[in-house]
């Protein structure tokens, strides 16, 4: 068989397998697991390998999965990874199949890109005869939090002899059909920080007799601001965020402790080490003008994703040529701002992350990792199809 003939004999096989996916991705939805914690779903993974002819590890890392279908033919080897955490956010979408598991819900759409797999990887497995070289399926734990299971499974092993690694993720802003991705750095890295401030409480009508936290905490979320402004090439994509200043407390008492949170984004990370050193540096002479003490802890999370160029550009070029019918439009697209723990696998191999627009037609839009987030389920066809013509394209050439 030759490689259009399989190409054609993968998307017909996976079209009837559609309602396949749609149920599996619901099955997910309504029993959700968070980060690190996701036992019974991978129970469900693995049982759905059991009896086929496939090698199976499980317990990758932490909870992780690790599948390979072996061709008959002698070739590469070529690795697909999806994420299966949720988050702890309490569902409000009152969808039929929302989740069981109070506080806990699939609002990244990490149920359908392992719903997706799961199914490409059983029709693949039905044409392992015809496949030069060997399809690795990385079904992966905890990409949600930091330092996240990607790490976990590659030092456990799960790279091992891998050429290439390829990835998606659905995008609900994106209309269905659209698929997208771009070479070099594509997502940004993230750092994360925690501040307690530690001054001298006192009574509202005596400031001189107190060190007060909260002013001093005021001045550096307002100076903090300028490493970006200031200190940043504006070429160079970079953002701060202060997310939380905790300060409660009463009219006429001056706190003696206050606690800053937030959020670091870079597109490159040799600026995420720029930050931090202008970080400390501006927390450490503001405390020391208001004559307090703090305490740190400054986390950096997952590196920059970037695209390896002729991975990338083999992708795009492998759907396109694919004329597959429910998609659109291939293109390169700008970075995206938010983070993914893929990024580990491209530091280590060759690797491809692009993106399958998911947008619901005519109804309100809720970002990712909002209460109400949901997805067109046309988009998991989409998935398994751009996934499979990939994947295909690379064992072949």
């Amino acid at each position: 068989m030759n490689y259009e003939h399989l190409q054609t004999q993968l998307f017909n096989r996976l079209e009837q397998r559609e309602q396949d996916m749609i149920d599996l991705r619901r099955h997910m939805h309504e029993y959700p697991e968070i980060s690190f914690e996701e036992e019974k779903t991978a129970q469900y993974i693995e049982e759905f390998y059991k009896g086929k002819d496939v090698s199976i590890k499980t317990n990758v890392g932490c909870r992780g999965i690790v599948v390979d279908i072996k061709g008959a033919k002698p070739g590469p080897t070529i690795a697909l990874r999806a994420d299966f955490d949720a988050l702890p956010i309490q569902e409000e979408t009152n969808l039929p199949f929302a989740s069981k598991h109070p506080g806990i819900m699939h609002s990244c759409g990490h149920d359908a890109h392992t719903a997706y797999l799961l199914v490409l990887a059983d029709v693949l497995l039905e044409l392992k005869d015809e496949l030069p070289g060997t399809i690795r399926i990385i079904h992966q734990p905890a990409e949600e939090k930091p330092p996240g299971g990607a790490i976990g499974m590659i030092q456990d092993g799960c790279l091992e002899g891998v050429d290439k690694v390829l990835g998606s993720h659905i995008l609900n802003n994106v209309e269905v059909g659209k698929v997208m991705s771009a070479s070099g750095p594509i997502m940004t890295g993230n750092s994360t920080f925690f501040i307690t401030m530690y001054g001298k409480g006192g009574h509202g009508s005596m400031p001189h007799d107190a060190n007060d936290t909260i002013v001093a905490g005021a001045h550096f979320v307002t100076a903090v601001q300028t490493i970006v402004s200031r200190r940043m090439n504006p070429l160079e994509a970079s953002a701060l965020t202060i997310g939380s200043f905790d300060a409660a407390g009463t009219t006429n008492i001056i706190k003696d402790s206050i606690k800053i949170a937030g959020d670091i984004r870079v597109m490159s990370d040799e600026n995420r080490y720029k930050i931090e050193k202008h970080f400390r540096e501006l927390l450490d002479g503001i405390c020391q003008g208001f004559g307090i003490t703090y305490d740190l802890e400054f986390t950096h999370g997952y590196p920059v994703l970037v695209n390896d160029k002729a991975t990338t550009d083999q992708t795009l070029s492998a759907i396109q040529n694919a004329q597959i019918d429910e998609v659109t439009h291939v293109f390169y697209c700008p970075p995206f701002p938010a983070s993914e723990d893929f990024s580990y696998y491209a530091q280590e191999k060759p690797s491809c992350f692009f993106y399958v627009g998911a947008k619901l037609a005519n109804q309100p839009y809720y970002p990712h990792h909002h209460p109400k987030f949901d997805f067109d389920e046309k988009s998991l066809l989409i998935s398994a199809k751009t996934m499979g013509s990939a994947a295909l394209n690379h064992l072949f050439t």
